[in-house]
């Protein structure tokens, strides 16, 4: 749809307005991400740290950590839609400038809306694809302490049978006994490491539970919100389709309404030539139908002062009955 020259420079001024403004919110953002740079909350455990780590505080950190994550995602998203359409609206400026038309703007609107559903779908396929590659990897973790407590079973079985066998022999020597007390420290200590790795699997256990809730519900959020975005653009395509449409209907009425005038405009010039022509013809006749009258009435003059056609008889009668009249006087 192109503007006249007045339409187009007021347009490009309130863009321009609306640009410095956006110029203003993206520094403001800018600012506000360097004050919040820093360790991010929540980095868990530090190198020195005990791995008998709770559930709970596991928990606690990957919350804080997803919170602040979210804070520096929604800004850099607010500060990456200023600049487009800061760039978009110089763009608009420009072309409403030299062309005096706007239909670049809808068109980089679609192509971001199409690159923001794109994105949004690999971004949802890369956050699943980790997610089923963590769960992998835990439930490997798992199969690993499980075998590993399988064979300190069976080593513990073993150690029972060779001390059940001690037991049954009679001990010989002073070997024999220092023997046994090896055999039982290495009971006690596998014993020990057993119920250590026993607590170690139940707390693994535990937090990977706690973990595929948390990553259950972060899905199933991004899913809703993934639903909500696409119903927003669909309502938005709607009203935007609403609003092309009503365009085109006062584009059409104001087609109508102008080739009707001109039609009008044609019919009135029409008759105004003819009005014209005939006024032409008129004032012609009225200039012949003077000039004739001034001939008639020179024509007439002329055979008044000359006495020539039935002007000479009227006179020489007149001029009889003056000359008798002066002799009888006499």
């Amino acid at each position: 749809m192109s503007l006249s020259a007045i339409q187009s420079l007021r347009a490009a001024a309130v863009l321009e307005d609306c640009a410095q403004q956006l110029d203003i919110l993206g520094h403001s953002l800018s600012v506000q991400m360097r004050r919040e740079r820093g360790p991010a909350p929540g980095q868990g455990p530090s190198l020195g740290a005990t791995p008998q780590l709770s559930a709970n505080s596991l928990l606690l950190s990957s919350v804080c950590l997803g919170s602040y994550n979210t804070e520096k995602v929604r800004l850099l998203k607010l500060k990456t839609d200023c600049l487009f359409i800061t760039q978009n609206i110089s763009e608009l400026c420009f072309e409403l400038e030299e062309k005096g038309r706007f239909s670049s703007f809808p068109e980089a609107v679609e192509e971001e809306k199409r690159q923001r559903e794109d994105g949004a779908k690999r971004e949802e396929e890369i956050t699943l694809k980790q997610r089923r590659q963590a769960v992998d990897k835990q439930e490997l973790d798992i199969l690993a302490k499980r075998d590993e407590l399988n064979n300190i079973n069976v080593r513990l079985n073993e150690l029972k049978q060779q001390l059940s066998q001690a037991k049954n022999k009679k001990p010989n020597n002073v070997t024999m006994s220092q023997q046994m007390l090896t055999e039982t420290w290495q009971r006690a200590h596998l014993k020990d490491k057993l119920e250590f790795l026993q607590k170690q699997l139940v707390e693994e256990m535990m937090s990977h539970e706690e973990s595929e809730k948390f990553l259950q519900n972060q899905q199933t959020e991004l899913r809703v919100m993934l639903r909500n975005w696409k119903q927003q653009t669909k309502e938005m395509q709607q009203d935007k389709q609403k609003k092309l449409d009503n365009l085109g209907c006062k584009r059409t009425l104001n087609t109508d309404r102008l080739m009707e005038m001109r039609r009008k405009f044609r019919v009135m010039e029409q008759v105004i030539m003819e009005d014209k022509e005939e006024q032409e013809k008129l004032r012609e006749l009225e200039e012949k139908a003077r000039i004739a009258t001034k001939l008639q009435a020179w024509w007439r003059g002329c055979m008044v002062r000359r006495g020539l056609g039935a002007f000479k008889k009227a006179g020489e009668g007149k001029k009889g009955k003056t000359k008798k009249g002066k002799k009888k006087k006499k």
